[in-house]
């Protein structure tokens, strides 16, 4: 870390407190550049402002993986570089916050600087939650906070837009080799909140490590995991935990990623998949793991039209 991203952090009251930042979206500019899912209109996006105001939000909201991002250097605040190795971050999302909105991220201090997991928090400055969980490093004998959670699994047969997806089913597996160019293009637009050294140059594992919010597209799921429900239906991350085993996750290196789903379900609003999912290198060794649940809002659905 930066000497100016150390001493941005400040302890109060037994909680490390990271700076403000206010994240800018550009979810959607990168839409309309990638691929994307084949016959997919990149506006059926959360991120786009017309889309998500259609839909009661403020403007089009920031991914919940760019604010994991701006929790880490806090975390290597908390618990040292070894957050990267063996270290986890546990988040349920419960505001969303839109482009240029100030947002704080929080750690409480641990009492020690392993094997120990502790509650953290982001808040808007004025002191609304935007995401609440737990952060860990080594070995702990609790549940982090979405593995404490109430998963309420509802019944597969009542869902329309992820009609067909079962507990226990598998997702497509596939290699990837991450590569470090989109991460440096967006430290270069000044578009991530906390860009490290580590993430570009040289770090203590000798190499660039991924930051959380590569991870999270490394290892979520892949187009056809979800049925052609989702491709008109507006999605959302709920819920993201990333933990890192063996790690760090590094740049040019092949991974297998393989996962399943662990329960699916329905609110007035939303119906909703959990999925956990982890990568392993060539020795065969588990990386990296994240369990995550997507949302989707029925009223963005034609499937949920006529009721």
């Amino acid at each position: 870390m930066t000497d100016q991203q150390t001493t941005e952090i400040h302890e109060q009251g037994g909680v490390l407190r990271g700076p403000v930042r206010a994240p800018e979206n550009r979810a959607m500019a990168q839409a309309r550049e990638a691929t994307g899912t084949p016959g997919r209109d990149p506006r059926i996006n959360i991120h786009d402002d017309a889309t998500a105001q259609k839909l009661g939000f403020k403007g089009g909201t920031i991914a919940g993986s760019i604010h994991m991002d701006q929790f880490v250097p806090v975390l290597v605040q908390a618990f040292g570089p070894s957050w990267f190795e063996t270290g986890s971050l546990s988040l349920g999302f419960k505001n969303a916050t839109i482009s240029g909105e100030p947002v704080i991220a929080m750690v409480t201090a641990p009492p020690r600087p392993t094997d120990v997991q502790v509650p953290v928090r982001m808040e808007r400055p004025e002191g609304e939650l935007v995401a609440e969980g737990t952060a860990s490093v080594g070995i702990v004998s609790e549940p982090s906070h979405l593995f404490d959670t109430d998963l309420r699994a509802g019944s597969p047969d009542d869902l329309r837009i992820i009609a067909g997806v079962r507990p226990g089913q598998p997702l497509i597996e596939n290699e990837q080799v991450l590569d470090p160019a989109g991460l440096r293009a967006r430290i270069d637009a000044g578009a991530l909140t906390e860009p490290l050294d580590w993430y570009t140059g040289d770090s203590p594992w000798g190499g660039p490590i991924a930051n959380p919010s590569t991870m999270v597209q490394l290892l979520r799921n892949r187009p056809g995991d979800f049925g052609k429900g989702i491709s008109e239906a507006v999605g959302l991350f709920g819920a993201i935990e990333l933990r890192h085993h063996a790690g760090p996750v590094r740049f040019g290196v092949p991974y297998v990623v393989s996962g399943e789903v662990v329960a699916v379900g329905a609110s007035p609003k939303t119906e909703y998949v959990w999925y956990d999912t982890r990568a392993t290198d060539s020795a065969g060794t588990v990386v990296a793991s994240m369990r995550m649940q997507l949302r989707w809002m029925k009223a963005s659905s034609p499937l949920y039209k006529e009721s």
